[in-house]
């Protein structure tokens, strides 16, 4: 069993590749603890930790969750990754709308080359209008609510003059453009996608601070519990996402001067989670607006009393345990889910490809009937994926309504868990992939 991982460190070019993916990764966590200049170090770790545990609190884990406990703490790598990721999903999004950017995918190299041009540019403007509006936050004393007598959000920034803001906003939007660079930098030299490890370390660091309060707050019967679901629900994912409908695809044989191509028989994987986890962060984006605009404006009338919107806002979209909050989530989901695969996956595109390659599904006739064939097996197979993907995410706010509201901190379930496993085989795979090239045998048999 311990032979294909022996084999990994054998072999000098996947050792390197290896070692140096990790050595990024250090460096994020570095940097994603490291305070920007004139923050109050101390001070925000109190106000984290008192927001954590009030009413809103899922709200904040969840943001914990993805920053790594670095943008709550505003720190050098606050903004982290997920600017970069708007950014691609933006571009890969105006590939439909644009035809220009339809022109570049389609000019293969070249043209990929270039949107991920246009993806950088719009990443550092997207980190600088984010860095810039966490700050404004910050120095309002609105990022963070004031809960206690030790939470005091208005002494988060220790200079709030237009040039100490300033700064803090520049570290900020640098600090993103480098773990930017750092995700380029692993996916070219390194293991794996590297903006989904950064992603998943981020996740990964947050999980003993979070077990060990859990096991503070309600001893070790419970602990063992969630432990105990924890294992159930990796394996179901485990399963969901290794599940592919495979369509057989024959390609004929075919003559090229003296040499003979083709005749040979091989399969089409669709995947019954072929969106991933992008569904539920942009679900997850969506809910979190609601906050941030109660956050922005108070919510309260001229005569100082509680605006009935944001008391309607607190009890259905803001608490996460709330029936209406599930469904809503739930359904933002699927929605996301059916328009991602329908972004990424068209069926034209992989019916035009098989014909001018010669294949064919056996028993379909090439061209249109083949791209209404994958249409009809795509639209099926996505509902399970969807359906899937929502019960997996809304676990933990089931969870919370059926404690009555004491379950704020279960950091294993939902998209942590999902992250952490699409992630994780992922990179096996690729690591499987170039062990298959040296030796012909892997960690997946």
């Amino acid at each position: 069993m311990l032979s294909p991982l022996v084999a990994t460190f054998r072999s000098p070019d996947l050792r390197k590749k290896i070692f140096y993916a990790l050595g990024i990764l250090v460096l994020y966590r570095i940097g994603a603890t490291l305070p920007s200049p004139g923050v109050d170090f101390r001070e925000i770790n109190r106000c984290v930790d008192a927001a954590s545990q009030g009413d809103s609190g899922q709200i904040y884990s969840l943001i914990n969750m993805f920053s790594g406990g670095a943008l709550l703490q505003l720190s050098v790598f606050a903004i982290g990754i997920m600017p970069y990721i708007t950014a691609s999903i933006i571009v890969q999004l105006l590939t439909v709308v644009i035809p220009r950017f339809e022109q570049l995918r389609k000019e293969g190299q070249s043209g990929q080359t270039k949107m991920t041009q246009y993806t950088r540019y719009l990443t550092v403007a997207l980190a600088l209008l984010q860095s810039t509006g966490i700050v404004a936050l910050a120095a309002t004393g609105n990022l963070l609510p004031a809960s206690g007598e030790d939470c005091n959000p208005d002494q988060i920034l220790q200079d709030t003059s237009i040039l100490g803001l300033s700064i803090i906003v520049l570290v900020m939007t640098a600090g993103a453009c480098l773990v930017m660079w750092f995700g380029e930098l692993i996916t070219e030299r390194g293991v794996g996608n590297g903006m989904s490890l950064l992603i998943f370390v981020g996740i990964v660091a947050r999980l003993p601070a979070e077990g060990r309060t859990i096991l503070q707050q309600r001893g070790g019967l419970t602990f063992g519990l969630i432990c105990v679901a924890i294992v159930l629900i990796l394996v179901a994912v485990v399963f969901v996402e290794q599940g592919m409908r495979r369509i057989p695809v024959q390609y004929a044989k075919r003559m090229v001067g003296r040499k003979m191509y083709g005749g040979s028989s091989t399969y089409m994987p669709i995947k019954v989670n072929t969106a991933g986890v992008i569904p539920v962060i942009f679900a997850s984006s969506l809910l979190y607006i609601p906050q941030l605009i109660l956050q922005l404006t108070g919510g309260q009338n001229t005569d100082g009393e509680t605006a009935g919107w944001k008391l309607w806002l607190e009890a259905n979209l803001i608490n996460p345990s709330s029936w209406f909050h599930i469904t809503f989530y739930f359904l933002l989901i699927i929605f996301f889910t059916y328009f991602y695969v329908a972004v990424t996956f068209n069926p034209e595109e992989r019916a035009d490809d098989m014909k001018r390659y010669g294949g064919f599904i056996p028993g379909i006739r090439p061209g249109k009937p083949t791209a209404d064939y994958l249409s009809y097996v795509l639209s099926r197979i996505t509902l399970p994926g969807s359906l899937y993907l929502g019960i997996i995410s809304i676990l933990p706010n089931l969870f919370m309504d059926l404690s009555g509201g004491t379950g704020q901190n279960i950091p294993f379930g939902g998209t942590a868990l999902l992250i952490i496993v699409v992630v994780g085989l992922d990179t096996i795979k690729q690591v499987n992939s170039q062990l298959m090239q040296r030796k012909y045998e892997g960690f997946l048999k």
